[in-house]
């Protein structure tokens, strides 16, 4: 295993790589190298184009090469079939400008897990798009899968900054006219809004047949809630400020909070079949891509 390819998939030293073409790319090979001598290897991108045998598959389409070196029996897909169709879809608030002591803000974060997500499709050879959001969708990049989208998917994503307020359940239900096909939805948001309009509209996606990620993503100090003495705490949508608050006092409370707010999202994205997946802006990028490369291996498996 490589430690030096590796050390790229942690948020301190990414930081330190100021063009998000080469974020992205240091990020995936770090990813993939990890993967090829891990548990999870069988996710591996090689045998993203083959199955396994099942009776009654035309034998003309047995990949003997792949028989001669494990001994079990693979049949090469087509393209239709192996063509996993997604979009990135960015939540512009402007609370996801937020960070307390790590360089990288959580929207800073989020556009280098979707360039990363952006490089590993196009190397699969899935077409990919992008979709941004405040109050309104902001931004559309239709999907496609030839090499250049890269670089303009990352030319977009390096160009985006949070806004102001958002709307995440308009964000969706204007998604949910716009995409056609079946389809996988990468969502980047730190989810601070109302959750009844954002799950009604989950529903919906998922009842129109697209899978869902939900990448849930929290700045660390917003997890781990660092903070001592007297603190003055500003609401990061708002920007309402509430004085001199005992951090110490509050912490318990605060910490429980947390917890029931992130556990009412697992519960409702369980019952709505959507892959809910906290991070914070410390937590390793390896994450985000091994949930792609699941769920991409579960719906050709």
């Amino acid at each position: 295993m490589s430690s030096t390819a590796e050390k790229y998939l942690r948020p301190e030293v990414i930081r330190q790589v100021a063009r998000l073409d080469l974020r992205a790319k240091f990020i995936v090979e770090g990813f993939l190298t990890g993967l090829h001598s891990s548990p999870f290897q069988g996710f591996s991108v090689e045998f993203s184009e083959h199955r396994k045998y099942t009776p009654g598959d035309d034998i003309k389409d047995m990949d003997w090469k792949v028989y001669a070196k494990t001994g079990r029996y693979y049949t090469k897909k087509f393209r239709a079939e192996t063509n996993m169709t997604g979009y990135l879809v960015m939540d512009l608030s402007k609370s996801m400008g937020y960070t307390y002591r790590q360089e990288l803000t959580k929207f800073e974060y989020g556009i280098c897990l979707a360039a990363a997500l952006a490089y590993l499709m196009i190397h699969q050879q899935d077409p990919v798009g992008l979709v941004t959001f405040d109050e309104k969708i902001q931004t559309v990049l239709p999907p496609k899968s030839k090499r250049s989208q890269l670089g303009t998917m990352l030319s977009v994503l390096a160009n985006l900054h949070p806004t102001g307020p958002t709307d995440i359940a308009n964000g969706l239900f204007q998604l949910a006219g716009l995409i056609r096909g079946k389809c996988l939805l990468m969502v980047f948001s730190d989810l601070l809004t109302d959750p009844e309009g954002v799950l009604m509209n989950l529903y919906r996606l998922r009842h129109a047949g697209h899978e869902i990620i939900l990448f849930h993503i929290l700045d660390e100090a917003e997890v781990k809630f660092p903070f001592t003495g007297l603190n003055d705490f500003e609401d990061p949508e708002t920007g309402a400020v509430v004085k001199d608050i005992d951090a110490r006092g509050i912490r318990d409370d605060y910490l429980q909070s947390l917890g029931e707010f992130q556990e009412m999202w697992k519960r409702e994205c369980g019952l709505a079949n959507v892959d809910y997946v906290p991070m914070d802006t410390s937590v390793g990028f390896d994450k985000a891509l091994l949930e792609y490369l699941i769920q991409r291996t579960r719906r050709f498996s």
